[in-house]
């Protein structure tokens, strides 16, 4: 199984166990209430929503990782296109953290 796999399997695993939060707002809202442990941006995002993302998670110091088209993402989590998810679990956030940086190693 490739990493890219592995992530998109364990986004569906942490899913399932209500442990994400999908949607620009939603997402914004959780960074801000300081619950998201790490955000996924889709490298298909406009520029409006990277920017807005990006700055909310460098403001709250919130790691965030672009990966995968809106449509892998939704996929992955049972859903229509999703372009930003809110990883809202300790654990699940630790285990992506560690299969994103493989992916960019």
């Amino acid at each position: 199984m490739t990493t890219e796999q592995a992530i998109l399997n364990l986004l569906g695993i942490a899913s399932s166990a209500r442990q994400v939060v999908s949607g620009e707002e939603q997402v914004v809202k959780e960074v801000r209430g300081q619950s998201a442990k790490l955000v996924i941006l889709s490298t298909d995002a406009s520029k409006n929503t990277q920017k807005k993302l990006r700055d909310k998670c460098n403001s709250f110091d919130v790691e965030l990782h672009e990966f995968s088209t809106r449509d892998a993402l939704g996929h992955a989590t049972g859903r229509e296109n999703r372009v930003s998810l809110a990883i809202m679990d300790k654990g699940f956030a630790k285990k992506l953290s560690e299969l994103f940086s493989q992916l960019e190693a």
